[in-house]
């Protein structure tokens, strides 16, 4: 198997990178790529890392996943892709300095009809996507929240229709509930379909695999800027055990039950509630909370402490992450939650 420079027949594993645009002072944008390649065939699976590039604890879990692998004991192959986003990363930001442009939102998109040629952060993009669908039986995209998160996984909707039968998305469906729970951190499912569409998600890395029929899924393993020692072990071994759900290792890893939301049905991303005048935010409920509606997780503040108004839950639900931000303006989310879904897993495209 060769991504890059990096080749390994069955067996062996190799280092090396993959050039994906040339650089202004010379010389290329590469990035680093491990190959574990098993002895016994199987699947392939890549793991990616640090797309947004203030990001680390993905990388870090690459790092500790290629060293924990033995392609003598593997059946099948493990790309890792520790740092997507090397322009973002050099700056500790989220999106590549080159135009600005938020990296996760150029996959699988169709514009050869359009006018201009595309942004170099989409030629980069197209790239590696395109090493990905030719090889890739699934992709574990690891991600991080806002600073205050508690770790959990993001589990796209499945589309069907012209170019997929709902029978056969049914059967892709099955798979990434098995793998994102085989993960081992909480999953909730993707915004509706309307809010997806909006926020350009289904060009997210997982979002056109999923539409490609690969399985794939976001971990959102914590805060970022840091690695999160505690986290990346458990984002580890929910790697191992994907690999062991797919028959790819012989033994599973440890669970983190510690991780876990006390709740029986789907759950799906919500943004909110929102701050409804401008002013300083004192944050009453924290990551990993169950909070119910009408309760108050927050008071806004004027300069001088004074309460101006108490925020409420709008849904019950988990709180994902506090948004890292004291000063707010009108109409601005507060929280990342985690409320029931009402939408199937399966949608019809588009």
């Amino acid at each position: 198997m060769k991504v890059g420079t990096a080749e390994a027949d069955p067996g062996e594993r190799a280092t090396g990178h993959r050039a994906v645009t040339g650089l202004p002072t010379g010389g290329s944008e590469e990035l680093p790529v491990t190959v574990l390649n098993g002895v016994d065939p199987g699947p392939t699976v890549w793991v990616t890392g640090t797309i947004h590039g203030d990001e680390p604890t993905g990388m870090a879990v690459t790092h500790a996943v290629a060293d924990r692998v033995d392609v003598a004991e593997l059946a099948g192959a493990v790309v890792c892709l520790p740092i997507m986003n090397p322009a973002g990363f050099r700056t500790n930001s989220r999106a590549a300095y080159y135009h600005g442009d938020d990296p996760n939102r150029y996959f699988g998109r169709d514009d050869a009809d359009a006018e201009d040629p595309p942004r170099v952060q989409q030629v980069v993009c197209e790239r590696i996507y395109g090493d990905m669908i030719d090889t890739a039986d699934a992709i574990l995209s690891l991600h991080t929240s806002w600073v205050a998160t508690h770790p959990y996984t993001i589990r796209p909707r499945v589309p069907y229709g012209e170019d997929r039968s709902v029978s056969d998305a049914a059967v892709l469906r099955d798979r990434l509930v098995e793998l994102t729970e085989a993960f081992g951190m909480p999953v909730v499912n993707q915004y509706p379909p309307g809010e997806t569409a909006t926020r350009d998600l289904q060009h997210s890395l997982t979002g056109a695999a999923v539409a490609d029929g690969i399985p794939a899924f976001t971990p959102e393993l914590g805060g970022r800027l840091v690695v999160e020692r505690d986290v990346a072990a458990a984002a580890v071994d929910g790697t191992w055990n994907v690999l062991h759900a797919l028959e790819m290792v012989a033994e599973p890893a440890d669970g983190h039950p510690e991780l876990a939301f006390d709740h029986d049905g789907q759950l799906r991303r919500f943004d909110g509630p929102h701050a409804d005048v401008a002013g300083i935010v004192r944050y009453r409920a924290t990551e990993g909370e169950f909070v119910e509606a009408g309760e108050v997780v927050a008071e806004i503040v004027d300069p001088h402490g004074e309460v101006k108004r108490e925020v409420e839950a709008e849904r019950d639900g988990y709180v994902l992450s506090r948004r890292e931000r004291a000063a707010v303006y009108e109409n601005d989310a507060l929280y990342d939650m985690a409320v029931p879904d009402d939408d199937p897993l399966l949608i019809e495209s588009t």
